[in-house]
C-alpha cells in the first residue's frame, strides 16, 4: 500500500476536505483560456515580484461566555471577546510590522446590552439580531467574525495609507507604487482594494467540473491554473496555485487565490502572474510550521503578534468577573 502522510497539522482540521462538496456557484471557465486549451500554467519569466508585499490577517479569541439580564428571570447568551487584525510589510528593508487594531466586544442579541468597561479594557456593545433556526451560538459567531472582518479591512486601508504615505510626501504619483496586498482569507467585501488578492489556504468546496478539477492534483511547485470566474454568491476571479512543497498529497500544497471580478482579464491575469511569483518565497516548510506550506512566514508571524496583543487571557477573564461582580445588588 501506498500512502502518503499530509504536513498539516491534523488539530487546525484538514487543509483539503476527503470529498470536496460540490459548489451550487455558476462558474464562466473560459476567461483566460477556452475550456479546450486548459493545462497548467507556468510562472511568466518576465514576471518580477512586487517590491513591497502587504499581508494582512486577523486573529479572535472568545474571552467569556456570559448571560445579559434583560428582566428578572429572563437573560439572553452573549459572547465576551478580544480580536485584532494587523499587516506586515515585506520590502527592501526587511519585514516590519505596521500599527495594528486591536479590539474587545461583547456581542449579543439582547436589546439592553451595553458596553462592559473592565480593569483589562472596555467591551464595546454590538448587538446582532436572532435568525429562526439557527443557534444562538452561531448567531452570534457569526456577529463576531462580521466585526473581525471589519476590522481587517480597517488594517488593510490602513496599511495601504502607511506604505503610500513616503510617495505623498515626495510629490509622487500613487501610480509609480510597486505593491501587491495579500488577505489571509477571502477577498468577500474587499474586492475594491488596488493591487489586492485573497489568499484561502483550506478547501470546503469543488468550484471546477472533475475533468478540470483532476488537472489541480498535477500541478508543479509554481504552476497554477488558469484564471476562471465564480458568479455566485459573489463575483471574484479565481485560480489554483501549487506552493513549494514536499511531494505527497494531491493537493499539498494547493492554495485558492482571489482577485476582483470587476477587473479586466488582462489585469486579472497580471495578479496571477505576480502570485506565482511572490507567494512561493513566504511558503513555510515542516520543520518550522505545522502548517506548511500553505501557512506562509509573514502570516504566521502577524498571527502570533497579534494573539499577543490580545493579552493574557486568565487575567482578562477574571477581569470581567469582577466587572460582573461589581454589577450585582448588594445583599441587604
Amino acid at each position: 500500500m501506498k500512502f502518503a502522510v499530509e504536513a498539516w497539522d491534523p488539530s487546525y482540521g484538514a487543509s483539503v476536505e476527503s470529498e470536496l462538496n460540490e459548489s451550487a456557484a455558476e462558474v464562466v471557465l473560459d476567461v483566460e483560456q477556452p475550456v479546450q486549451q486548459w493545462c497548467p500554467v507556468d510562472p511568466d519569466p518576465a514576471v518580477a515580484p512586487p517590491e513591497a508585499v502587504l499581508f494582512v490577517d486577523g486573529v479572535r479569541r472568545v474571552d467569556a461566555q456570559v448571560w445579559v439580564e434583560e428582566e428578572p428571570g429572563l437573560a439572553s447568551p452573549a459572547l465576551c471577546a478580544s480580536y485584532a487584525a494587523g499587516a506586515v510589510c515585506c520590502c527592501r528593508e526587511g519585514a516590519h510590522l505596521l500599527p495594528p487594531e486591536v479590539r474587545r466586544g461583547v456581542f449579543s442579541t439582547a436589546e439592553a446590552t451595553t458596553d462592559i468597561v473592565t480593569g483589562a479594557g472596555a467591551y464595546q456593545a454590538h448587538h446582532t439580531t436572532e435568525r429562526p433556526g439557527v443557534a444562538p451560538g452561531q448567531v452570534l459567531s457569526s456577529a463576531l467574525q462580521r466585526a473581525l472582518a471589519d476590522t481587517e479591512f480597517v488594517a488593510a486601508t490602513v496599511a495601504r495609507a502607511a506604505h503610500l504615505a513616503p510617495l505623498d510626501g515626495a510629490g509622487l504619483d500613487h501610480a509609480a507604487v510597486d505593491d501587491l496586498l495579500v488577505l489571509d482569507g477571502s477577498l468577500r467585501g474587499r474586492q475594491h482594494l488596488p493591487r489586492t488578492i485573497g489568499y484561502v489556504k483550506t478547501h470546503h468546496s469543488s468550484y471546477l467540473p472533475a475533468q478540470l478539477g483532476a488537472m489541480i492534483a498535477t500541478l508543479a511547485a509554481g504552476q497554477r491554473t488558469p484564471v476562471f470566474r465564480i458568479e455566485a454568491p459573489w463575483r471574484r476571479h479565481t485560480w489554483y496555485l501549487r506552493l513549494p512543497c514536499r511531494p505527497g498529497a494531491p493537493w499539498a500544497g494547493i492554495v485558492r487565490v482571489e482577485c476582483s471580478a470587476e477587473l479586466a482579464t488582462a489585469d486579472a491575469v497580471t495578479l496571477a502572474s505576480r502570485s506565482q511569483v511572490t507567494l512561493g518565497r513566504f511558503a513555510s516548510v515542516e520543520f518550522k510550521d505545522s502548517r506548511a506550506p500553505q501557512n506562509l512566514y509573514p502570516i504566521a508571524g502577524l498571527e502570533r503578534e497579534l494573539r499577543r496583543r490580545l493579552g493574557d487571557p486568565n487575567i482578562v477573564y477574571r477581569a470581567l468577573r469582577r466587572a460582573a461582580a461589581e454589577r450585582e445588588p448588594a445583599v441587604v
